[in-house]
């Protein structure tokens, strides 16, 4: 039946032997699965979901009982005071962007605690230089890196003593470097470590890729607000664009305020018909972020007995989605990601190359035959042309669809390779 993806059935053969192995790390996975599917149908009945909340609203969009709700019901499931969930945000990036100019001023002081953040935000921030960032208006930038995949607690707070901070930045998921994700009891901890120098500074999380991994959110162990994009975890593969961002009452009415404009805020914003299926795609999310987790440890372990560099290994603790293979060679990254986009549901006759993609340095291979374009809770994989030739895997909305895309790729590999390496 793996004929017509043309697979190996060396592959094939691995592949079964290799889930023979995993079957209680599934069940892990399925137990947290569990867990925040009653999550999930618990605000649904404690603000009484029902058809009115599918309503559209246009122009303006005021007084939408469908928007409002959803963001009561995001709220509750993030352990927050309070959501904004709209589909004027166009990306993650854009929900981060909008976060960061509603905090900060001129003078303040932005530090990154997870080293540099991901490529697109250098622009934002001023990293590289753009006439509309931050550094533009004056916010100041600094960061303090990771030491050995953990935070530099001792220079954190150093800096906070000297410094007044305005905002901290984490970003949980590695983004293309080779460090690991950041685990909630990691946050925890650097909170309290923070906590003990500067109480009023603001904690933002760029949580994207990470919810529903773990059943305990960054805000519920003391950030002030997270961000996230509902074409990754939250969005279920339903939600054709949009993102959130959720914490402090005081901090989400300043990110209205900054989305729209001052005076209007969060009281605009038409639905245009999503409200359906942002409500559909979170009811599903659990069970979509499950299949890209297993998709995700099958990936590691049969890569890992291949002989390749894997980053979370199949039996660690996972932070987010993303599964690293580091090929240490461009024609492997290359045709590795062209397997996974032969394996897609859209674009399958497609073939990816690198090229030189807006907000990044370098030319970036991406694969993702979504029905969502560029979402990455369904099967993609991508990466940077640089040293050490990172794919950067995400996604699975069933995993038996992730499995088959994982074969094909590594299918692909071997067809450049002695297949004797099997």
């Amino acid at each position: 039946m793996y004929q017509e993806l043309d697979i190996n059935p060396k592959v094939i053969a691995l592949v079964k032997e290799k889930e023979k192995e995993l079957g209680s790390i599934f069940q892990k996975i399925d137990d947290e699965e569990a867990r925040n599917t009653l999550k999930v149908l618990s605000a649904f009945h404690k603000h009484q979901i029902n058809e009115v909340h599918f309503h559209s609203t246009t122009g303006y969009g005021y007084n939408d009982i469908g928007r409002d709700t959803i963001e009561k019901v995001f709220a509750d499931i993030l352990g927050s005071e309070d959501a904004l969930v709209r589909s004027q945000f166009i990306s993650g990036t854009h929900a981060l962007t909008v976060a960061l100019f509603s905090y900060l001023r001129p003078n303040d002081i932005m530090l990154s605690i997870t080293g540099t953040p991901y490529d697109t935000l250098h622009e934002v921030i001023g990293i590289q230089e753009n006439n509309s960032s931050l550094a533009s208006f004056g916010v100041q930038y600094e960061q303090i890196d990771l030491v050995n995949d953990d935070f530099d607690y001792e220079n954190i707070q150093k800096y906070l003593t000297e410094h007044k901070v305005k905002l901290i930045e984490i970003q949980r998921s590695k983004g293309y470097s080779t460090r690991k994700s950041i685990t909630i009891d990691k946050v925890k901890k650097v909170v309290e470590e923070i906590r003990k120098v500067d109480a009023e500074v603001i904690i933002m999380v760029d949580n994207c890729y990470c919810e529903f991994v773990e059943s305990t959110t960054p805000i519920e162990v003391g950030c002030d607000v997270m961000v996230g994009s509902l074409i990754k975890n939250l969005g279920g593969g339903i939600a054709p664009n949009g993102a959130y961002i959720a914490g402090r009452h005081d901090l989400i009415e300043l990110a209205g305020e900054r989305l729209t404009c001052p005076g209007e805020g969060r009281e605009v914003g038409p639905t245009l018909g999503m409200n359906k299926q942002i409500l559909q795609g979170l009811f599903f999310a659990p069970s979509v972020v499950a299949s890209s987790l297993k998709t995700a440890v099958l990936t590691s372990k049969v890569l890992e007995d291949l002989g390749y560099e894997v980053e979370p290994k199949y039996n660690e603790c996972r932070a987010d989605i993303v599964q690293n293979i580091i090929f240490h060679d461009r024609e492997g990254l290359i045709k590795y990601c062209q397997g996974i986009q032969m394996a897609s549901p859209i674009d399958s006759n497609a073939i990816p190359y690198p090229w030189d993609m807006p907000g990044y340095s370098d030319p970036v291979i991406m694969a993702a035959g979504c029905f969502t374009m560029g979402s990455s809770i369904e099967l993609s994989c991508d990466g940077p042309l640089r040293e050490p030739y990172v794919a950067y895997q995400q996604g699975g909305l069933t995993y038996s669809y992730g499995k088959l895309g994982v074969m094909k790729a590594i299918t692909e590999v071997l067809k450049v390779k002695n297949e004797n390496d099997l």
